[in-house]
């Protein structure tokens, strides 16, 4: 918790590759450089070493203050990052099921749960929702993003360090633990006039004497939808067919779900002996959201309407004349909590014994749709199961200095962990999942848009894992460091790994450094990929007929026929080399990259369901989750930054840059008929990333101003036959905002977002049905956004 008011400045630590854009407000302009008590804080995010600052550290991490992050309107922890650090993204994806409410972000433009996350070093739990391509990452926006003191963001690898999905790097989460009070009230909305947000925040401090803290956080969001859409061409038919019907104009929408969330969070620390800190934080988050799926059009959707023997007299025009849109809901729980005991046994051996419990619970429903396999008897609402993940971890870590007479001490660091990742599948109503009498005549059976998770679905599955690790740091000399790690887990349900890293960074002249790391790495396939299925359905585009598609588990027996093998882990190798300056004002870093990893997971090729094989879900294209891809990543991160005193105030300018590439070097994907996953793993994501930003400080008063760059990239249709790709050319949003104090303890902050309401190319081949920018954007598609924030602090 800063005990500065909010204006906005840049800071680039040194030997991080990313200027963070931070918001202080001093009582008097400052000197444009970088903040001492910054630039000297102890990294705690890929090392174990307790005298790391920025510039010390052997791989880039990149530090983003709270000011950081409250300098971006959304209350969403992943939009936060994905706006102010080059090599993160995060899509929006409307009307993509669960993922319209759980985002993916991925770093690197590797695969989101390739990111480990944590939160004050502990390791945070996997959201409930498997993902597109079978991803099972952490859900960052159920995070309270106002709780947080700073974001530490290793890129590099560090499964040796941390085990199983550090691949990409780590994001690590620290919680303010400072007394104060601080709280904010923030409106915001599209130059469209939908989309409004009101946000406010509390957080509190107390100081437990002179031996600890406890900070209480309490955040809440309201959001209203936003809508950019044409309607379908079908519509306008069919209202120019039947005037006498009134067909909704738009009959569905596209863009953000409407969604209301509470997010909590509580730190604390006693101290009750030199040698025993008692310590427990957690987080939790409570909220619920709602979104369009595609229109069933009355006259062309016959597997809905249409009149049959099984139902003679009834026809589903009776109850929906005009079609139906489908309302999807979720209801979603989350929380985290870890415990612990550290402390110094000795001068030289320090200890810290924890447990952490996390959990993901989603919980999902449909509105204004129907079982049409049902007829008369179908309802029209219907609950769809539930979704959870269940995670308990105990950790022994231990840091030990040894005094060599010869140099400085060294640094070893060694401990111990257990952990168990339980799965869980709720059926949802029977008549959700339910095949009816209707099928027999072309009915479709199940909940309409989103199948409920059935009876055979259901269940609960659980994986258990230990490790043992060592990481060794040490200075022989003053300008070499050097480090080496290993790690040796065992899981329950595939066997042992071992993961390696070697880490080496020379100062050859004060405030110029090189660095480079080689290593090894994971990721274990969770139990909800080993063994969950689930059922979606989508619209072609070409068609405009629904399809229901089932996603597999490798061990389903129609995954089984179609050729399905058990999933094995990712592996993979990081290679990275970069340097750092800092002299002054000035500072620069870069940094080059190549990660290989083999084994990637992906979904198959869609295929129909074998003749003689049971398919009681009526499955129109089935897949199923595989070791399908080896891939190569290569990329370079730089930055730059000055600043210097001009006229009454400070300036500051910076650039920080991400180019990333992405390709398939071997796998199934190499063959012509998965294809189309090799081009999405490939090309989904702009290859070239930046953000500049301009700050003007006069102590009273700032002026920001942030430019955004994302790069070409390629999009596909999702159809389940015939996937269609379109390319889309580069996008620079602009943002702008200004800041002022009133009074000691008040500041105000106006300003917009995408400045220039600039918006992409239109997604054509998705333009039957009504929706103009493509949903798998990586940017926000809604235009401009102006917002007023009122922040408070004592």
């Amino acid at each position: 918790m800063s005990v500065q008011s909010n204006l906005i400045r840049p800071m680039l630590l040194a030997g991080s590759a990313f200027v963070a854009l931070g918001i202080t407000m001093p009582a008097v302009a400052q000197e444009a450089t970088i903040d001492q008590d910054q630039a000297e804080i102890i990294i705690v995010t890929g090392t174990r070493d307790a005298n790391r600052t920025p510039f010390d550290t052997l791989a880039p991490v990149d530090l983003l203050s709270d000011e950081t992050l409250d300098a971006v309107v959304s209350a969403d922890v992943g939009d936060k990052l994905a706006r102010t650090l080059p090599s993160f993204n995060i899509q929006r994806l409307p009307a993509a099921d669960g993922l319209a409410f759980v985002r993916p972000a991925t770093l690197r433009g590797l695969s989101p749960d390739q990111t480990l996350v944590l939160v004050n070093g502990k390791r945070y739990h996997r959201s409930a929702l498997l993902g597109s391509r079978g991803s099972q990452a952490p859900d960052l926006n159920s995070f309270p993003g106002f709780a947080v003191k700073r974001v530490e963001v290793l890129r590099d690898g560090a499964s040796a360090q941390y085990g199983s999905d550090a691949i990409a790097g780590v994001i690590n989460f620290i919680l303010d633990d400072q007394p104060g009070l601080d709280a904010y009230a923030q409106y915001s909305e599209y130059f469209e006039g939908d989309g409004d947000k009101y946000q406010i925040g509390l957080q509190g401090g107390l100081a437990l004497g002179e031996r600890g803290s406890i900070v209480l956080t309490w955040e809440y969001a309201d959001t209203a939808a936003t809508s950019r859409t044409r309607q379908r061409r079908d519509a306008i038919a069919l209202q120019e067919a039947r005037p006498d019907l009134a067909i909704p104009n738009p009959v569905q929408r596209w863009g953000q779900p409407e969604t209301s969330t509470v997010r909590a969070a509580v730190n604390a620390h006693y101290e009750f002996a030199d040698a025993a800190e008692f310590y427990v934080f957690g987080t939790l988050a409570d909220g619920e959201g709602v979104t369009d799926f595609n229109w069933r059009n009355p006259t062309t959707t016959r597997s809905v309407f249409a009149d049959t023997t099984v139902f003679p007299g009834f026809n589903f025009n009776q109850v929906f004349p005009t079609g139906f849109t489908p309302q999807f809901g979720t209801q979603f729980d989350d929380y985290q909590v870890a415990a612990g005991l550290r402390g110094g046994i000795s001068d030289s051996l320090t200890y810290d014994l924890s447990v952490s419990a996390g959990r993901s619970r989603i919980n999902y429903t449909i509105d204004d749709t129907v079982n049409a396999s049902l007829g008369p008897l179908s309802p029209t609402s219907f609950y769809l199961g539930r979704l959870g993940q269940r995670e308990f971890n105990i950790n022994a870590d231990f840091v030990y200095t040894l005094d060599l007479s010869n140099g400085s001490p060294l640094n070893i660091a060694f401990g111990a962990e257990r952990r168990k990742e339980t799965y869980f599948v709720r059926a949802g109503d029977a008549a959700s999942y339910a095949v009816g009498p209707g099928a027999v005549a072309g009915l479709s059976p199940n909940s309409n848009g989103f199948p409920g998770f059935s009876d055979s679905q259901a269940g609960e599955w659980s994986q258990t894992s230990y490790a043992g690790y060592i990481d060794i740091e040490w200075t022989p000399i003053e300008i070499l460091t050097l480090g080496a790690a290993g790690r040796y887990e065992d899981f329950s349900e595939f066997g042992d790994t071992f993961d390696y890293k070697l880490s080496g960074r020379i100062e050859p002249v004060p405030g110029l450094a090189l660095r480079a790391t080689y290593s090894t790495g994971f990721r274990a396939p969770t139990p909800g990929q080993l063994n969950t299925s689930s059922t979606s359905q989508g619209l072609d585009t070409v068609t405009l007929q629904i399809f229901t598609r089932g996603r597999l588990s490798p061990k389903d027996p129609i995954a089984v026929a179609l050729g399905a093998v058990p999933l094995q882990p990712e592996e993979s190798d990081n290679l990275s080399a970069g340097l750092a300056f800092k002299s002054g004002g000035l500072t620069a870093s870069l940094d080059l990259y190549e990660v290989n990893v083999d084994g990637r997971f992906g979904q198959s090729s869609n295929f129909v369901v074998p003749a003689g094989v049971p398919n009681p879900l009526r499955f129109t294209r089935v897949n199923y989750f595989t070791n399908d891809f080896d891939t190569r990543t290569r990329g370079v991160d730089a930055v730059i930054a000055y600043g210097a005193p001009v006229g009454p105030g400070n300036l500051t300018v910076s650039v920080a840059y991400n180019y990333n590439e992405t390709k398939v070097v071997g796998g199934a994907s190499t063959t012509i008929a998965n294809d189309t996953q090799r081009r999405i793993f490939e090309e989904r994501l702009p290859q070239h990333n930046a953000v500049a930003a301009f700050v003007y400080d006069l102590g009273v008063a700032a002026f920001n101003l942030r430019g955004r760059y994302y790069g070409p990239w390629t999009d596909s249709s999702g159809n389940a036959v015939g996937d269609i790709f379109q390319d889309f050319g580069s996008v620079v949003l602009v943002d702008a905002s200004l800041t002022a104090r009133l009074g000691e303890h008040f500041d105000l902050t106006v300003g917009v977002e995408n400045l220039f309401d600039t918006y992409p190319d239109e997604a054509t081949f998705q333009a039957n049905r009504g929706l103009i920018y493509s949903r798998n954007a990586p940017y926000d598609t809604d235009g401009g956004l102006y917002y007023a924030r009122l922040g408070l602090r004592f």
